[in-house]
């Protein structure tokens, strides 16, 4: 999950049935090409909690497989271990995660696909270390916002490989630091041969669900993200309707591009209501993700992707004092036109919770998460991204089992 991240807190069918949809695009506003309704999706599309069996479990392949609500690891286990690291992966699945977000693909100079939270790594890694490196820091627009640091398509992946990561929000993981400098950058292709040997290992299906972050900055770079991430997926065997690897974005057209270039389950990220995804300011685009959200909006989106990964807070709304208010028609309109929801991010820590849910006042104590989660899984979401897994799987079993 990536920069749209409101909560975070910084220094946050096969193929002939996909692809005859999307042969009957339209042009939306702004010149968006949109997909058709999602009507005549809605029965492909791995629905709702409702369409789960005893326990939360759905039953076939794909998507359908999935537990419900899902337990995605965001960013792995980062709640515990420096995010996007294959210590971070690891954990999360050690803990129980459903599925894991590996990761948030971004280009290196010579055209590989890492793992990081950004493009900016100055906070994700120990690259401020690394003399050799300090002519590389400079000042870029990103997505209309000026960004000083060290940026990954500045960087070969040889020399990438040569920092070490570090935590990204020390104030509240104090914790984390312990195992800075200890693991690598990843890259994708590294991540999907990781999950074929954790699912031979574990003997059970291991899910991934990487980003493709910024991909109209990197298209202007030359670095188009969406045709190297198809390439891998075909390379290894994972670009179809049931592979274990969910896509997501908060750019529309670039999960339109996907939804031309693979079958996998996509998922169109969606940031606070008055935000504009960037692709449609560069188009020109007049549309917010409140509009996006309409039953107009969820039904165009349902002509190209499985899901919506809304912020919570398009889920249930808070008010000035950052308590939580009533639940929106977001989830029964979305599931109206066959789409999952998959809303990010829960987190343990007293500054990522509604003010009612906090304990205390300090910035890496945990407060009531357990509430929060209850209160949110009831409004019938499909799944939660959280930065630990293991308080998330807790929070479903008294769930299901209440």
């Amino acid at each position: 999950m990536g920069s749209q991240d409101s909560q975070a807190v910084d220094g946050q069918t096969g193929v002939t049935g996909r692809r005859a949809l999307l042969g009957a695009a339209v042009l939306g506003a702004g010149g968006a090409v949109l997909g058709l309704s999602g009507t005549a999706r809605a029965a492909e599309a791995a629905g709702t909690a409702e369409a789960a069996g005893a326990g939360g479990v759905r039953h076939g392949g794909g998507l359908s497989s999935l537990p419900v609500p899902t337990i995605i690891g965001h960013r792995g286990a980062s709640g515990y271990r420096p995010e996007h690291t294959f210590g971070s992966y690891q954990l999360a699945l050690d803990l129980g995660a459903h599925v894991v977000e590996a990761g948030d693909l971004v280009p290196t100079k010579d055209g590989h696909l890492v793992c990081r939270h950004e493009p900016e790594i100055g906070g994700t890694t120990d690259v401020a270390d690394h003399k050799e490196f300090t002519d590389r820091r400079t000042t870029k627009v990103l997505d209309g916002v000026s960004v000083t640091g060290w940026f990954t398509e500045d960087f070969t992946l040889a020399e990438l490989k040569t920092l070490r990561a570090i935590e990204r929000i020390p104030a509240n993981r104090p914790h984390n630091t312990l195992y800075n400098g200890r693991w690598e950058i990843p890259t994708f292709e590294e991540v999907l041969k990781w999950q074929d040997e954790q699912t031979r290992k574990r003997g059970r299906q291991v899910w991934i669900y990487p980003e493709t972050k910024h991909p109209t900055y990197f298209r202007k770079l030359g670095l188009g993200l969406e045709e190297r991430v198809a390439k891998l997926l075909r390379k290894h065997g994972k670009d179809g309707r049931n592979a274990p690897v969910i896509l997501q974005s908060f750019e529309p057209t670039s999960i339109q591009r996907l939804n031309r270039l693979v079958d996998n389950p996509l998922v169109v990220l969606l940031s606070s209501a008055t935000s504009r995804p960037w692709d449609f300011v560069e188009t020109g685009d007049p549309r917010t993700v409140a509009d996006l959200i309409t039953p107009a909006g969820l039904r165009e989106i349902a002509g190209y992707a499985q899901g919506i990964g809304p912020t919570l807070d398009l889920v249930i709304p808070k008010d000035a004092n950052g308590d939580l208010t009533s639940p929106t028609t977001l989830v029964a309109d979305a599931h109206k036109v066959g789409l999952l929801l998959h809303p990010y991010t829960m987190r343990n820590e007293n500054p990522f919770l509604p003010t009612s849910f906090r304990k205390g006042t300090d910035a890496d104590a945990y407060g009531d998460v357990f509430g929060a989660y209850r209160t949110y899984f009831a409004t019938g979401i499909d799944g939660v991204f959280t930065d630990n897994a293991d308080t998330g799987l807790l929070a479903r079993e008294d769930f299901v089992n209440r």
